[in-house]
């Protein structure tokens, strides 16, 4: 139990910390400084560990690592939109 809830607050605070390059991209409306490329690995790594923790789940264990990492996957697609959207054309 005790490690579900470390997940929990781990993983919390790993999406928390999205916020401020989101709010940073949405107040400059600028990302040239940010590499696509970096983000869509973290999107492959993160897609895969989030496949792992279905995995997971499926075998009676995990829904906190699958939690977190969803939402993580959810935040990282957000900043990936905001990518796409704000890059230089």
């Amino acid at each position: 139990m005790i490690f579900s809830i470390l997940q929990l607050i781990g993983g919390g605070i790993l999406a928390i910390g999205w916020i401020p390059q989101i709010m940073q991209i949405m107040k400059t409306k600028s990302v040239k400084d940010l590499s696509l490329k970096s983000y869509l690995f973290m999107l492959l790594g993160i897609g895969l560990m989030e496949i792992y923790a279905i995995d997971l789940v499926a075998n009676g264990s995990g829904i906190a690592f699958l939690m977190t990492n969803s939402l993580s996957l959810l935040v990282l697609l957000f900043v990936i939109m905001l990518v796409l959207r704000y890059r230089d054309k």
